[in-house]
């Protein structure tokens, strides 16, 4: 993150020891990596959003992979959900480079910042509605820090319904709620979400989610935001 309002969240967040079922989680997995891991020195703390602070683009996710952002430090970072993500990113103009490895590894993110609901890798990707409650203040302050977004990526049911949960903290709520779907799109004030299946594995293996569908969301996310379309 970069100004004195992100830093300041960040600080918060990587210090949160909230919720004992999480903090336990994500202090076991270094003393258990798969074996091209093993040897590797963990994060093992909450892992902060990352970005461009004058974003018009948020990108929101569940929360951080064990092995993933719980080792490298960077949401999405180091696992096979980011290993699908970034390319998408790159090819969109998001990013500068196809991949991210860790931090310090030369990736800037141009008009996009990317969060998750929940800041602590949890066991099955399964956070509890209390560890949920208790990471949705961190969203809400990033989100009130990133000023200039107009369009939230969301990525799958869970972040779909957690970005909706942060932004009627912020003021602005659509009642019914939207229902989430790939492609799905709503207008809450002046924010537009766009919903895109999870890059999981049990997603992308199956084809259920496919680059160019992740493309096309991330596309038409930039028309949304009003940024240039790409050549």
């Amino acid at each position: 993150m970069t100004g004195p309002g992100l830093d300041e969240i960040e600080a918060r967040i990587v210090e949160c020891r909230l919720c004992p079922r999480l903090v336990a989680w994500r202090e076991d997995a270094p003393l258990h990596p798969p074996a091209r891991f093993a040897g590797q020195t963990y994060w093992a703390r909450p892992v902060p959003g990352f970005g461009d602070p004058k974003a018009r683009v948020l990108v929101v996710g569940l929360a951080p992979a064990a092995h993933g952002g719980n080792r490298t430090g960077r949401v999405f970072t180091g696992d096979r959900s980011g290993d699908f993500m970034f390319p998408a990113l790159f090819e969109t103009g998001f990013a500068n480079q196809p991949t991210s490895t860790g931090l310090g590894d030369g990736l800037e993110l141009r008009d996009l910042f990317v969060a998750a609901v929940n800041r602590c890798a949890p066991p099955d990707n399964k956070p509890t509605p209390q560890e949920r409650d208790n990471c949705l203040p961190y969203l809400v302050a990033e989100m009130r820090e990133l000023t200039n977004v107009r369009v939230i990526v969301c990525l799958g049911a869970f972040a779909w319904n957690g970005a909706q949960s942060a932004l009627a903290v912020l003021g602005h709520e659509a009642r019914p709620r939207p229902k989430f779907g790939h492609q799905a799109e709503a207008s809450v004030d002046q924010y537009t979400l766009v919903g895109s299946y999870h890059p999981s594995q049990q997603n992308t293996f199956t084809g259920k989610l496919t680059h160019q569908m992740l493309l096309d969301v991330f596309v038409r996310a930039r028309a949304l935001a009003g940024l240039t379309a790409l050549k």
